[in-house]
C-alpha cells in the first residue's frame, strides 16, 4: 500500500460510493492519509485536491461488536450540527461492509490542533492557554445545554441508574484485568459506591471530553469536538469530572501519560468547576465525586494497558512504565473522595 493508499481505505470503492451518494461532491482523483490519534478508531484525511474529507472506522481484523460506534458517532454529530455546538458537517453513513470491509462514515475536515501536551500549549502564551482550557469549559456548556429530544437524541442512552451502571461497568472491567495486588482500588470503587451522588437532568455526555479531544483553530477558538464513540445520555457532571481530572498537574518523571495541566496559564480545576457552575447553572457541590470516579476510571484503563503489557500484547515505547502510574491515579482518586 503505497502513503496515499493506507490500509483499510480502498478510495476507488469510497469514490464510487460518494459518486452514487453524493454526486458532484468529488471533483477528482482521491488521495488519502492515516491520521495520528484516536485509539480505538481508525480517522483518515481524504482530499480531492480542493475539499477534504475525514473518513473514520474501525480498527482492522477488529470484531465487529463495536461496529455500532461508527452509527452512533454519526448520529450524535448530525443531531448536533445545527446546533451552538462546534461539529464536523457530517457527509454520510455507509454500514455496507463491503466498501472498506467495514461500517465507516464521512465527514468534513475541519481545521484545527489537538493540544496534547504542555509542550505543544508552550507556544501559544499564558493567556491564549488560559483562554483555549477556558472555551473548553464554555463548550461544553453549550453541549450540556441541548435537550436531546430537541435534536431526535431521546432515546440515545439509558439515564436512570447511569451512574450505578458506570461504576459497575468498570468495575468489571477491573476484574477483567486483575493479575497483581493494587491496594486501595478495591475500597476506592466500594467508597464511589457508598456515596453515588443524585444526578442532574440527564443530557448528551461527550464520555471523553478534554483538550486533545477538540480541535482549536483560527483565533484559539474551538473549531470541533472529536472522538463521540463513548458519548451517550446520562449524567452531565462526569464530563467536568474528567475534565477537572484532567487539569491537575501529575508530578510524574518520564510519565508515558501527558497531559496540558502543568502548562503556564493553565487554569485551575477550582476555577473550571465555577465558571462551569456559573454558566450552567447546575450544583457542582458533588463535583469531589465525579472527579474521583475520572481517576478510578483512568485508573482501571491503565491497569488495563498494564495486564496486555505483561501478556506482551503491546507494542511500542512507554508501557513498561504504565503499571507503576497506577497506585498514583488510585491515591489521587481515594484523596479526592476524602477531601471533597
Amino acid at each position: 500500500m503505497s502513503p496515499d493508499h493506507p490500509p483499510g481505505l480502498d478510495l476507488d470503492r469510497l469514490r464510487g460510493l460518494l459518486d452514487a451518494e453524493r454526486p458532484g461532491l468529488v471533483h477528482g482523483p482521491l488521495t488519502g492519509r492515516l491520521i495520528e490519534g484516536g485509539r480505538s478508531n481508525l480517522t483518515y484525511a481524504v482530499t480531492d485536491g480542493s475539499a477534504k474529507w475525514v473518513v473514520r472506522r474501525p480498527p482492522l481484523g477488529h470484531v465487529l461488536a463495536t461496529a455500532h460506534d461508527m452509527k452512533r458517532e454519526h448520529r450524535v454529530i448530525s443531531a448536533l450540527y445545527p446546533t451552538a455546538v462546534p461539529v464536523p458537517r457530517p457527509v454520510l453513513l455507509c454500514e455496507d461492509k463491503e466498501v472498506l470491509g467495514a461500517p465507516f462514515y464521512v465527514m468534513d475536515f475541519v481545521e484545527g490542533t489537538p493540544y496534547r501536551t504542555a509542550e505543544q500549549l508552550a507556544p501559544l502564551g499564558p493567556e491564549r492557554t488560559r483562554d483555549a482550557v477556558l472555551s473548553l469549559v464554555d463548550t461544553l456548556v453549550e453541549l450540556h445545554a441541548v435537550d436531546p429530544a430537541e435534536v431526535g437524541l431521546a432515546d440515545f442512552g439509558r439515564p436512570e441508574g447511569f451512574l450505578d451502571r458506570q461504576l459497575r461497568r468498570w468495575g468489571k472491567q477491573l476484574d477483567a484485568s486483575r493479575n497483581r495486588e493494587l491496594a486501595g482500588i478495591d475500597e476506592l470503587h466500594a467508597a464511589l459506591g457508598r456515596e453515588l451522588p443524585d444526578s442532574p437532568t440527564a443530557t448528551v455526555v461527550h464520555g471523553d471530553y478534554r483538550l486533545d479531544n477538540v480541535l482549536i483553530g483560527e483565533g484559539d477558538r474551538i473549531t470541533a469536538i472529536l472522538d463521540w464513540e463513548m458519548s451517550t445520555l446520562g449524567d452531565p457532571l462526569t464530563d467536568l469530572g474528567l475534565l477537572v481530572m484532567y487539569s491537575i498537574p501529575l508530578t510524574l518523571p518520564n510519565s508515558p501519560i501527558s497531559t496540558t495541566a502543568s502548562a503556564a496559564g493553565h487554569p485551575q480545576p477550582a476555577e473550571l468547576i465555577e465558571r462551569y457552575a456559573a454558566r450552567s447553572g447546575r450544583d457542582v457541590s458533588a463535583v469531589a465525586w465525579y472527579t474521583a470516579f475520572a481517576w478510578f476510571k483512568l485508573a482501571v484503563i491503565l491497569e488495563g494497558i498494564h495486564y496486555r503489557y505483561t501478556l506482551g500484547q503491546t507494542v511500542g515505547a512507554g508501557f513498561d512504565r504504565i503499571g507503576e502510574l497506577v497506585p498514583v491515579f488510585v491515591e489521587n482518586g481515594l484523596t479526592t473522595l476524602q477531601e471533597g
